[in-house]
């Protein structure tokens, strides 16, 4: 075995990814691409079988998620796959009672709020209580020709969500406790790199090809706070993770000033949000790693020509990140126009590359031929 391989991992291995490629440093064929939250509610396919009610009931359905998450796979021709899944799933397999109420988001039903709540964690019990995630990944493995990514969500997101009982604009709560019982926040946190671990090593276990980390809101904070409260239970996570060969991505929503911070763990990929340019984003990090991203997903409710325009500058940005794969700098929004996002992989295959290597220059002019 090499140094970072697990004997529980299975061995079949997708070839001629580059995906893969550009995720461990490699330059490929073509600049890959794909979306987050690429699977759901923009794509009419998806609103056809999803039915009504939770999406934590729908991910029950080991083939139902098999044909979600295969859908933009083959509408888009994308380069990976990404499981239809939520990060509230492990929480909901370790103990706690939480929904996903549409139009809500994640609903919990007791929030974390002293000592005795940490006995609602039982990061144990995930693998038995969640066994239908493993069975979709490896109804998912028998179908795929590219690369599957499985996901969890980092500790600070997910402590978020449990100490405010839902979304927060603020995560006053959250940063009360953190600053009030710093003993109790970090026991929180530790619990919660126990069930992001549990989470996603049934995933890779199952077969997925790459982990995702979302540590969505942790731009809420300070670089001090991130540093202090936080930054020591994410590189605990990703270090537990490196005795798997399979390329790790860790994003985050709103964390240009943290870059440096969340990349100076053991990590393959950094996803950047929109607010910063890859070219900065590459000043800030001081380690040769690869970049995802990220075009503003608000972009997609613009014009054709518009959404090519800002992809061409983003691969513009990208000149100087050694390895890279597009995406927005966050989630597809519900209703970006699916044509559009056909039209972005295409373009990003045929372009990518050439813009990248300085062959060609973004200009409204090649956009137009392009679309000619």
């Amino acid at each position: 075995m090499t140094e970072h391989q697990d004997a529980t991992r299975p061995q079949k291995q997708i070839s001629n990814s580059s995906f893969l490629e550009a995720a461990w440093g490699k330059q490929p064929r073509h600049t890959p691409i794909w979306f987050m939250r690429q699977a759901g509610r923009s794509l009419p396919e998806y609103r056809r079988i999803r039915g009504i009610g939770s999406i934590l009931q729908v991910i029950k359905d080991p083939y139902l998620v098999a044909e979600i998450t295969l859908q933009p796979v083959k509408r888009y021709n994308v380069d990976a796959a990404v499981l239809y899944s939520d990060i509230m799933v492990p929480l909901l397999g370790s103990g706690v009672q939480v929904d996903i109420v549409p139009g809500k988001g994640p609903q919990i039903n007791s929030p974390f709020r002293v000592k005795r709540d940490l006995d609602n964690l039982r990061p144990s019990e995930i693998r038995d209580s969640i066994t239908y995630v493993s069975e979709a990944v490896k109804v998912l493995k028998t179908e795929l020709k590219v690369p599957l990514i499985g996901f969890a969500g980092a500790p600070f997101t997910v402590a978020s969500y449990l100490i405010e009982g839902g979304p927060s604009k603020t995560y006053a709560k959250t940063k009360a406790l953190m600053f009030e019982n710093e003993s109790l926040w970090h026991q929180l946190m530790e619990r919660l790199v126990e069930v992001a671990y549990e989470f996603l090593s049934l995933q890779i276990a199952a077969g997925v090809d790459v982990v995702q980390i979302f540590d969505s809101w942790v731009g809420a904070l300070s670089p001090s706070h991130y540093r202090r409260y936080v930054k020591p239970h994410s590189a605990s996570l990703l270090e537990r993770l490196s005795r798997f060969a399979l390329p790790r991505i860790h994003f985050g929503v709103g964390t240009g000033e943290l870059l440096a911070d969340m990349t100076d763990m053991d990590l393959e990929v950094v996803g950047v949000d929109w607010r910063t340019p890859l070219s900065e984003a590459k000043a800030r990090v001081h380690r040769n790693i690869s970049f995802q991203g990220n075009l503003d997903p608000a972009v997609l409710e613009s014009s054709a020509k518009t959404v090519l325009s800002e992809a061409a500058q983003v691969l513009y940005s990208s000149k100087v990140c050694e390895g890279y794969i597009f995406n927005l700098g966050h989630g597809v929004p519900p209703e970006a126009n699916p044509e559009y996002l056909s039209l972005l992989v295409e373009f990003v295959h045929a372009n990518g590359h050439l813009i990248r290597s300085g062959e060609i220059k973004p200009s409204l002019e090649l956009v137009e031929e392009y679309l000619k």
